[in-house]
């Protein structure tokens, strides 16, 4: 089993409550007690990091609890726990995070929290990589593009949406992500995509749905939102500035 071990009061609220949101068999201890025969793993705190020797030790800090808990269950298993993060790409993608076969995370945020995302799950994994699916070509191009000091695989999305039965609705996006994740990809350092006629109307649209004066970005603007270099609202703005700039000329007689 899992025995959490430690005199930091917060990091054993914290692991304490992450075991029994997963479901996880586990049991608590003094620091100073003697193991139970059954240990599997420990989780202590940084005061208690080398007390207890032959045994797997998870060192969790306070506000760290849940990659804690995610690297007991990974030695628990005897998995080599690499973390691989998979990407359903979109306006808001779906990203599953994996520890060898299990999945350990999960999240579905706007595109431009996504790096974000993406880059704190993977900055403290050892060799972290991450799997995007090839769909949504403006969307995987940009996370693709933005995404730095980890190795990303582009990867075929055909068919990694599942069917959703009665009560399922809304967790494709995440169960695509997952699925990507488990497919081997095509490594790449940047996707370089010229927008369609069709992908940049979409953007256009999008701009005069957010709008105050139901005004769409014009032609250059969509391909600048197109290529990442600029979000929506950014977008927008620049366009207001354009529009709001005085006209200079020579009056003639």
């Amino acid at each position: 089993m899992i025995v959490v071990a430690t005199t930091d009061f917060e990091v054993y609220h914290g692991v304490v409550n992450e075991l029994r949101d997963r479901g996880a068999t586990f049991t608590t201890i003094e620091a100073d007690d003697d193991l139970p025969e059954q240990t599997g793993v420990v989780i202590t705190g940084e005061d208690n990091a080398d007390a207890f020797e032959g045994v797997p030790t998870v060192v969790a800090v306070p506000d760290e609890s849940r990659r804690a808990v995610e690297q007991a269950l990974a030695a628990f298993r005897g998995e080599s726990g690499r973390t691989i993060i998979g990407v359903d790409p979109g306006r808001k993608p779906g990203i599953a995070v994996l520890a060898g076969e299990m999945i350990v995370a999960a999240f579905q945020v706007p595109i431009a929290d996504a790096v974000d995302v993406i880059t704190r799950e993977a900055a403290e994994a050892v060799d972290p990589l991450v799997r995007i699916g090839d769909g949504s070509r403006l969307q995987s191009a940009k996370l693709v593009n933005q995404l730095e000091g980890v190795r990303v695989e582009l990867v075929d999305e055909t068919g990694t949406t599942p069917y959703l039965g009665t009560g399922a609705r809304g967790a494709g996006d995440l169960l695509a992500a997952a699925n990507i994740a488990r497919l081997e990809g095509d490594p790449v350092e940047s996707r370089e995509i010229e927008p369609t006629a069709g992908e940049l109307q979409v953007i256009k649209d999008r701009s005069r749905e957010r709008s105050e004066t139901n005004r769409a970005i014009d032609d250059s603007l969509a391909e600048r939102v197109a290529a990442g270099e600029l979000g929506i609202d950014e977008a927008l703005a620049e366009h207001r500035e354009t529009d709001d700039s005085p006209t200079t000329g020579v009056d003639e007689e």
